[in-house]
């Protein structure tokens, strides 16, 4: 089944599926352009027969199908599928789709699913809001959206290994999905990677590389040595299927609130791609019809890491290191910038930055007050969100935070805020709690 081609966010030239894939080409081969420490031109996006789709989906069957099961739509994935048997269609119905993606076992999905409550509600200073909650999946991070399709298109191309560059979460990411489905996965990352995720992405069994310099040198070098060894490339932005796996999260805000979207998603925003692939899935839940409006984005960043706040002032890009507590949205050239800007602009969001103090204050406050622990890149969304409730901009909108990364993946961070305990004796113990 083939029912999608690639366009070019840039010139918008059409391609088909077999010139992309077969050949393995990454942006536009009319107008990609790949400088470095420069945001990528010619990014590639996947659309659909949305006509078709609309008969085939009906908004009110959409909303009963479970958060994290990607496989139940597979007409809005670019994912080769056969219908089921009859006997299959008639036990799975709602739950399963009447499709199931080519060469793939229903194990095979399994083991990539995604936990069906990832949307919470909590409550700060009498103003109540959502949380998307990604740091239970299953490499603990939001990357899992993106690695998982594209492990399974290798499958379904037949490769075997895959490449990628990281600061860490997308890296254990394709580590540990490609451990689940039986491919080789070859990471790149910088020399300063939390050292938390550089034992979770070797523990993975991945082969992994640290190179001497930041995120946006390992993002060079992976591409160079992907291209000349012929390795599959999952680096973020550059291979389409990093921004169209993210729109899941879209999908699943969708399902899980029946339709009531939320009014302001607050993301955090390193290269742009978690933003463009939200994006990407609301643009798609308009096009069919199943929402009136978008919400609007607010791309939230690092003081020491802020392209995008910068681009949104002027539309001129000019490369300046990032340096952040939060290395998960540390880049000095965003890959997607381009893509990011248009996603803010069409939705009336805004970009906004935020200290490393203001980040580690906001994780020490949702762990204490809400049980979550998460890693910096994620307190910002909740850092950014007390700001704009100070300043009185969200009135009676409501408001989602995107949480996209376990604290445990980067423990040095906790130790900013949480000092060192000696231990105590038993004696000291007793009379503590027995001779008051």
């Amino acid at each position: 089944m083939k029912n999608y081609i690639y366009k070019c966010f840039d010139c918008g030239k059409t391609y088909s599926q077999d010139e992309i894939e077969k050949n393995l080409i990454y942006l536009c081969p009319s107008c990609g352009t790949i400088g470095k420490n420069l945001p990528l031109r010619g990014v590639l996006l996947i659309e659909y027969d949305y006509e078709a789709i609309k008969k085939k989906y009906k908004k009110k069957e959409f909303l009963k199908l479970q958060p994290g099961r990607f496989w139940q739509y597979n007409l809005l994935w670019p994912l080769n599928s056969e219908k089921r048997s009859d006997k299959e269609s008639n036990k799975n119905k709602v739950r399963d789709s009447s499709y199931v993606l080519s060469g793939l076992t229903q194990n095979d999905m399994n083991k990539i699913s995604l936990p069906s409550n990832c949307l919470l509600k909590y409550s700060f200073e009498g103003n109540n809001f959502f949380v998307l909650d990604d740091t239970r999946n299953p490499t603990l991070s939001f990357k899992d959206r993106a690695s998982s399709l594209v492990a399974l298109k290798a499958k379904e191309l037949g490769i075997k290994e895959i490449a990628a560059a990281s600061t860490g979460n997308a890296g254990s990411s394709l580590a540990g999905i490609c451990a689940r489905l039986g491919l080789k996965s070859i990471i790149f990352v910088p020399k300063l990677i939390p050292e938390a995720k550089r034992i979770q992405i070797q523990s993975y069994g991945a082969e992994i590389y640290l190179v001497d310099g930041d995120y946006d040198l390992a993002f060079d070098t992976c591409l160079e040595i992907s291209a000349e060894k012929k390795i599959y490339n999952r680096n973020t932005g550059y291979n389409p299927l990093t921004i169209e796996g993210k729109k899941s999260a879209a999908f699943d805000i969708f399902m899980t609130t029946k339709g009531k979207m939320p009014d302001v998603i607050f993301i955090p925003t390193g290269d742009g791609v978690v933003l463009s692939g939200l994006y990407k899935g609301l643009w798609e839940l308009k096009k069919l019809g199943w929402i009136k409006e978008l919400p609007k984005l607010i791309a939230v960043q690092a003081e020491g890491s802020n392209a995008v706040v910068r681009y949104m002032k002027n539309q001129k890009f000019e490369y300046m290191p990032a340096k952040s507590i939060a290395d998960s949205i540390s880049a000095g050239a965003p890959r997607c910038l381009y893509m990011t800007y248009d996603a803010i602009i069409k939705t009336k969001g805004e970009a906004i930055q935020v200290s490393d103090t203001e980040i580690l204050e906001a994780q020490k406050f949702v762990a204490q007050n809400y049980g979550i622990l998460i890693e910096p890149s994620s307190s910002s969304t909740f850092a950014a969100y007390k700001k704009y409730i100070s300043q009185n901009k969200l009135l009676k909108q409501t408001a989602l935070l995107l949480f996209t990364g376990n604290g445990l993946k980067d423990t040095s961070a906790l130790k900013n805020w949480n000092h060192s305990i000696e231990p105590s004796t038993s004696k000291f113990i007793k009379e503590k709690f027995f001779n008051k």
